[in-house]
């Protein structure tokens, strides 16, 4: 019998972030597809479009003007699924139900003016403004005293879910800390009590002197295909030293993180020559008041895309039931990004 090979056997893979495991079945990416085959679609071009509700000086669903913004526009999101107005409630009855209410808030972030520039065709001085807004954002929102956690995220592409072309990402505001990064807190904590450091930074310099997994890098951030990645295609932004949120970044960092940001995205639409569909969110510090030292800041790329622009990892069955899998495993997809 042969000896074990990671491009060749399946294995499972652990996630110390999160505490899971992936399946990986590299001898699955040979077989042929007859399944699912999503279209493409071509964008208009257009630097601005007159029935968008993004676009600057447009009228929104709600009725509000947009201003005549020239770099980033920011605004609390007119259908927003937290709001502030809710009353405080809870309802226990039992082991089995449980609920709560809760308040937050939602807003919704336009890259730039232009209608038709996604992050990557950008310039690297627009994508830093983005960052800036980031920040921005999440100081403003984690100042309030019921606001413990803030998770700014993008969807690209209709493929996606997302409902308007506009270059446009979201953040949420809220009252408790969601599953995923609640998951990572605890991982986290438990990583800085025995060890006294981060797990983030430590698993980026492991990488680093690996090297086979790491896509780009400059002075502050690094950007690498995780060795228990899910999606085809999913690679992380992660800093080389502490930062454990947006609050600390200073000027030459917020550049850095615009860097990483826009040379991964512009790796993703060289892969299969479309503009790439992906949801990407940053996972960092909560703002509930408490100290952190477990936690460093980490943007995460989730993008669907398997074999070409219309062939779609779909997340079903054993997935759904057992554990995440998948057939492509993170050294070649690293492999195919780094040479892009």
């Amino acid at each position: 019998m042969s000896s074990f090979s990671f491009e060749q056997h399946s294995h499972r893979r652990y996630n110390p972030f999160t505490g899971e495991y992936v399946q990986v079945s590299p001898h699955r990416s040979n077989r042929p597809w007859q399944g699912q085959q999503e279209k493409t679609t071509k964008t208009k071009g257009l630097s601005y479009d007159p029935e968008c509700f993004l676009c600057p000086g447009n009228k929104r669903v709600g009725g509000e003007i947009n201003p005549d913004y020239s770099d980033t526009f920011v605004f609390q999101n007119d259908f927003g699924a937290l709001t502030q107005e809710v009353p405080e409630g809870e309802y226990i009855e039992g082991e089995f139900f449980k609920a709560k209410s809760e308040k937050g808030i939602c807003k919704v972030l336009c890259f730039s003016p232009d209608h038709s520039k996604t992050i990557p065709e950008l310039s690297i001085e627009q994508v830093t403004e983005v960052v800036k807004s980031w920040k921005r954002e999440y100081i403003e929102l984690g100042d309030k005293p019921f606001i413990n956690y803030i998770q700014i995220f993008e969807n690209k592409g209709e493929v996606m879910g997302c409902s308007n072309p506009h270059p446009h990402g979201q953040i949420w505001a809220q009252e408790s800390i969601p599953d995923e990064p609640y998951k990572k807190q605890r991982n986290f904590k438990d990583y800085h009590d025995r060890k006294g450091s981060s797990m983030v930074c430590d698993y980026v310099y492991e990488e680093l002197k690996k090297g086979e997994r790491v896509l780009y890098e400059n002075d502050s951030f690094v950007v690498l295909v995780p060795f228990w990645t899910i999606w085809p295609f999913e690679t992380m932004i992660a800093p080389k030293y502490r930062l454990q949120s947006l609050r600390f970044l200073d000027k030459y960092q917020m550049r850095d993180f615009a860097d990483a940001y826009k040379t991964l995205t512009m790796k993703y639409d060289k892969l299969f020559d479309v503009s790439f569909p992906y949801s990407a969110g940053i996972h960092q510090a909560p703002t509930d008041s408490k100290d952190h030292p477990e936690w460093d800041m980490h943007m995460v790329f989730y993008p669907p895309l398997l074999r070409s622009a219309t062939v779609k990892k779909f997340m079903v069955g054993y997935e759904m039931l057992a554990n995440p899998q998948r057939d492509l495993t993170a050294e070649k997809a690293a492999s195919v990004l780094r040479a892009l």
